[in-house]
């Protein structure tokens, strides 16, 4: 494949469903119960999911199939001169971002089915393209301040694509049924939760995208009915597209996405206020700057530089596989610190650390064009993440990007506080035994299953800052009946523990 046809392959989502796996998908569809009067293919490539359905469902008496693309368009009306259908099929070339879907399913005799596979890219992918195959920019999610610039505010095109489809099928007796990533069917199903779309039911099917695909993403089959006045907010989870019993409920309770629903409902009230705030760690995004190798009293950095740097700015720091694999008192790295506290002022530097100065400003190519929204406007050679709790002499921490719930004890090295890189969250302690204590309670099975009620695992960053601080620590202490005291002694509240012995305990 010539690189130009990869790029346009990666722009349009150019990725055709097997027919072998068309076949099983809309087998399973008919396992289910439907049985679509109408039929709706938005983005349907050579036509393989929709010449499927037209032979599973023969109750199928008006069809319609577009593409963004000409000559799929004619491969689609080839394949059905050569195989007539007894529906009334109108196969057109059509731009989803231009096309009017509510009026389109409107007109349509019910039940509708809308199957499909539209493109698994994001919009940001698609920006860096130069491509025009997009919506129309819009914060379509209404997100604010940081979330609107950084992270959050990228989003899948299909993601779009099918909260699009889901006002179009509002209030019908309608099914949506989509491949795609399993982190885009949670945001469409949170989409149609929040906004109590009429959604009769849903289950996510998981699929096999690197067989089917060559694609190395968690991806499953959507399925997703409408029926008037309907308000389900539970999805059945699947591990594959058998459909012969689910593994778990996900759902929509108390204004949050819910992992496993009967966790959920057990362990809820241990949600609340905070004696304790988790952090996350240092951001600073150019590791080969920043970070270094000691060699006695000179650094290594990642391009290979030995440098000669003021000490009480360089501190040990360690990464999500360090706390993880269980290295997390025996750093391997030094970070070099230019903050004591986020928009802190830098330029002190040059007068106070004249040879952290140099070796900044010897890069400052590199550290000037960063290009995250969160350097923009503060001083130069900033760093994000940082704060008194950075520098604590005790930490419990566990990392955002592993598949483990166990939290680590850190404390200190060579009279120096470890500090912990953004892939890592913490709470910061004052005394080792604070922190002992804090981790054998969050370490504990109640709070395990606290947590496993919330997290998926396929998300890029499982264990959120969101996520940990839902947990009230003082509630879960007198769950398992070690609750004894909080001290008052300080802004950030210290907890004192009974020796645990109630059922439970770690």
């Amino acid at each position: 494949m010539s690189a130009r046809t990869k790029t346009r392959q990666i722009e349009f989502g150019d990725f055709q469903t097997p027919t072998v796996l068309a076949r099983r998908l809309t087998n399973l569809l008919s396992q289910q119960g439907i049985s679509p009067s109408s039929l709706i293919e938005p983005t349907c490539g050579v036509g393989n999911l929709a010449l499927a359905a037209l032979d599973r469902f023969p109750t199928v008496r008006d069809a319609f199939c577009f593409d963004i693309e000409q000559h799929y368009i004619d491969a689609v009306r080839a394949r059905l001169r050569a195989k007539p259908h007894t529906a009334d099929i109108r196969v057109s070339q059509g731009d989803f971002f231009e096309m009017d879907w509510l009026s389109l399913v409107r007109e349509l005799p019910e039940p509708v089915l809308v199957i499909g596979n539209p493109p698994w890219v994001t919009n940001s992918c698609l920006g860096g393209l130069d491509s025009s195959n997009l919506p129309q920019k819009s914060n379509f999610k209404g997100y604010r301040g940081l979330d609107a610039i950084t992270g959050k505010g990228n989003f899948d095109i299909s993601e779009w694509m099918l909260i699009r489809l889901l006002h179009s099928l509002e209030g019908r007796q309608a099914t949506l049924a989509m491949l795609c990533k399993t982190a885009v069917a949670r945001k469409v199903l949170i989409y149609a939760w929040k906004n109590r779309l009429s959604l009769e039911s849903s289950a996510i099917y998981g699929i096999d995208a690197a067989t089917h695909f060559g694609a190395a993403v968690d991806a499953c089959f959507l399925v997703s009915s409408f029926s008037p006045e309907a308000h389900s907010m539970d999805a059945l989870i699947y591990d594959d597209i058998t459909g012969v019993s689910a593994t778990r409920t996900i759902g929509y309770r108390d204004n949050q996405l819910v992992a496993e629903i009967d966790l959920y409902e057990r362990w809820k009230h241990l949600q609340g206020g905070q004696a304790y705030r988790w952090r996350s760690g240092v951001k600073h995004d150019s590791a080969k700057v920043m970070e270094f190798i000691r060699f006695g009293t000179h650094y290594m950095n990642g391009l290979g530089e030995i440098v000669d740097l003021e000490p009480e700015h360089v501190f040990p720091l360690l990464k999500s596989s360090d706390v993880a694999n269980g290295a997390h008192n025996r750093p391997r790295r030094w970070l070099l610190v230019t903050q004591q506290s986020v928009g802190a002022d830098t330029s002190h530097l040059q007068r106070n650390a004249p040879r952290v100065w140099q070796y900044l400003t010897s890069h400052a190519e590199t550290l000037d064009a960063r290009r995250s929204a969160i350097y923009k406007n503060r001083p130069r050679f900033a760093i994000f993440g940082i704060g008194d709790y950075s520098f604590s002499p005790y930490k419990v921490a566990i990392s955002s990007l592993y598949k483990k719930l166990l939290l680590r004890v850190v404390g200190s090295y060579e009279e120096k506080p470890i500090l912990l890189d953004d892939t890592l969250n913490l709470i910061p302690c004052r005394t080792q035994a604070e922190a002992e204590r804090l981790a054998s309670l969050l370490n504990s099975e109640i709070a395990r299953q606290f947590f496993q009620s919330l997290i998926f695992w396929d998300s890029k960053r499982p264990i959120t800052i969101e996520l940990l601080n839902r947990l009230d620590i003082k509630k879960l202490a007198r769950e398992i009946g070690a609750f004894s005291r909080f001290s008052e002694r300080s802004p950030q509240r210290e907890l004192a523990l009974d020796p645990p012995d109630g059922p439970g305990n770690p």
